[in-house]
């Protein structure tokens, strides 16, 4: 009997219902968790002035593709031992775990290295000649966050293992920890002190310190599946980074260049005025919110399918696809319809003008329905093909999607030499690349070929 044919042994399942709920819902809970993190600092140092706020958020954005690649490396780290758990071999799990660990650390401080040598060149390269006020705050809170990037990698390494353990509880408490850390050490340093953009770093700064060392503990806990011991008794494993960078490095890749890709449609954005900008700063803040699920579904099938690969068991793995997604589209429709039908009433909540409120409205409205119809296909699906060992694929499409759709047609769509839609031209180019990435990433899947890539 083949595979297509073969009846799924539904008393055999790797993961029962409650198993599923007990890893999604505490991922639902993170994620909006870590969409407060990053937002405290720059809501929180508006009471030092322009200057700061500015300075602060052009440090964020390339923070924010320092995460992306460390959560990258994590997802290639976390693949690895899940496949090695769903084959039931422990002990590799554990010697993977290690070497991501270690790889994490090592590449986490050579970023930082490079950081705090070059933050001036960076910020000057990439932002331009900002006034100098600007630049100050920028340099001081640059040079506190690079001094976080190795914790950050522990933490997002830890998480990772977490995850693929199938234990998300505790990466999801550790962020409870985080926000408290970050927003208390910055109400004293800030409002207390008036430390202004040092003190919103710093309290980055203890705050990733913080959930790195107890990340770290928890993962010693003799009870884990995989514990991680000996950790300063350094043991190299080159085939075992080898595997870990083959999902790392393509999923870091694409993270990196979709950042790169927003920034370009950003900089087109800035040239149709400060409505413009204002409208999709908020549309873009409150989209966000309505993914939320949609992401915990994402890094739940990671683990999942992972498991199902490792095992050998690729019926259970398309069984497993097809709920996640399923749960994605579902969660999708609920959070779109609501953000449909109260659009118009979010954007009043926030000091627009007519003009920006309009457009906002306008462009969140399409955003649900785009999103019920596509966000799971295109952003949800590709996962399960990383967790099989496919980041390569995902990765080619994934590019090339985000610059001939996204950025090319950006311009066609919003430029007035095109279309001269302006804001709604650029969101519809958005839509676009999730039609296509979805299209490609469903084609992959249903080919079959992601079942016969070997990772481990």
């Amino acid at each position: 009997m083949t595979e297509q044919t073969q009846a799924l042994d539904r008393s055999n399942l790797l993961f029962s219902r409650d198993a599923l709920i007990r890893l999604i819902v505490p991922l639902i809970i993170e994620q909006l968790l870590l969409m407060t993190v990053g937002m405290a600092d720059t809501v929180m140092v508006t009471t030092a002035g322009e200057a700061t706020v500015s300075g602060v958020s052009l440090v964020d954005n390339i923070n924010t593709l320092i995460i992306q690649i460390f959560s990258a490396l994590s997802t290639g780290g976390a693949v690895v031992v899940a496949q090695y758990l769903g084959r039931q071999e422990t002990h590799s799990a554990k010697t993977a775990a290690k070497q991501l660990l270690y790889a994490m650390t090592g590449i986490s401080a050579v970023l930082m290295i490079l950081a705090l040598i070059f933050r001036q060149h960076i910020l000057s390269l990439i932002f331009g000649q900002v006034e100098p006020a600007v630049m100050d705050s920028a340099l001081v809170y640059f040079l506190l966050t690079a001094a976080a990037y190795p914790f950050m990698g522990i933490y997002n390494a830890g998480a990772a293992l977490f995850r693929a353990m199938g234990n998300s509880k505790v990466s999801m408490i550790n962020s409870f920890i985080i926000n408290v850390i970050n927003i208390l050490v910055n109400a004293i340093l800030i409002f207390g002190f008036g430390m202004g953009a040092a003190g919103a770093g710093i309290g980055t700064l203890v705050s990733r310190i913080a959930a790195a060392v107890i990340i770290m503990v928890m993962l010693r806990h003799p009870g884990l599946t995989v514990q991680v011991d000996d950790i300063f008794h350094f043991e190299f494993n080159g085939s075992m980074i080898r595997r870990i960078l083959f999902i790392g490095i393509p999923t870091g890749m694409e993270n990196g260049m979709f950042q790169a890709g927003k920034l370009m449609v950003l900089n087109l954005i800035t040239t149709f005025g400060t409505s413009a900008v204002a409208a999709n700063a908020i549309a873009n803040s409150i989209s966000g919110v309505i993914n939320v699920p949609g992401s915990a579904m994402g890094l739940a099938i990671i683990t999942v399918i992972g498991r199902c690969i490792g095992a050998g068991d690729t019926r259970q793995a398309v069984h497993y696809t097809k709920l996640l997604v399923g749960c994605s589209y579902l969660s999708m429709l609920i959070m779109g319809s609501a953000l449909f039908f109260s659009a118009d009433f979010l954007v009043t909540l926030f000091n627009l003008s007519p003009e920006a409120m309009a457009m906002a409205s306008q462009v969140l409205k399409l955003c649900a329905i785009a999103n019920m119809l596509f966000w799971p296909m295109a952003f949800t699906l590709p996962n399960s093909l990383r967790a099989a060992g496919d980041a390569v694929f995902t990765m080619v499409v994934s590019l090339t999607t985000m610059f001939v759709c996204r950025v090319a047609l950006s311009y066609v769509f919003a430029c007035s030499w095109g279309l001269g839609l302006g804001l709604l031209g650029v969101w519809l180019a958005m839509f676009c690349d999730w039609i296509v990435r979805a299209v490609c990433f469903l084609w992959r899947y249903w080919r079959g070929s992601w079942k016969k890539i070997h990772v481990i």
